[in-house]
């Protein structure tokens, strides 16, 4: 939840590039934050929903015109992040890690622990996943989403 991570910055006075005192790159983050719930969130979600929960559920394969539709409506919204958020930054609010970073590959992993690897032919968001994951620390990245990659195991 953005309302929960916006009040833990606040309660435990993180380090300032968390979410910055800068006007400027703090809107930064607010816009990423703002526009991801219809977009990369609403879009990932999607994805994974109709790829591994729906067949899960339901025992039934799930027609491939569905999964096609979810998919290109996802490659929309990734375009759309790569060209107006991250641009030629090396993280979406300036040269330094912030919530939204945090927030957009956590986003982003749902289809990729679904078997949809976005970051394939995708050099600027695959550099920038690299960064984020340096960032906050491979082993902690690792443990954070070790029981959602197992989820096509099930």
């Amino acid at each position: 939840s953005i309302a929960i991570l916006l009040y833990l910055v606040h309660k435990f006075k993180t380090p300032d590039h968390w979410y910055p005192s800068d006007l400027q790159k703090r809107a930064r983050v607010d816009e990423y934050l703002s526009w991801q719930h219809a977009n990369i969130r609403a879009k990932g979600s999607k994805l994974f929903l109709t790829k591994v929960l729906l067949p899960l559920l339901t025992g039934q394969p799930l027609p491939p015109e569905k999964l096609e539709f979810a998919t290109e409506e996802l490659n929309v919204a990734l375009k759309q992040f790569e060209e107006k958020f991250l641009q030629d930054k090396p993280f979406i609010a300036g040269s330094e890690i912030s919530l939204a970073d945090l927030v957009a590959l956590v986003e982003l992993m749902q289809p990729v622990c679904a078997g949809y690897d976005l970051f394939e032919e995708r050099p600027k968001l695959m550099e920038w996943r690299r960064r984020v994951e340096e960032a906050v620390g491979k082993q902690l990245f690792q443990e954070a989403h070790e029981e959602i990659m197992n989820i096509k195991n099930l």
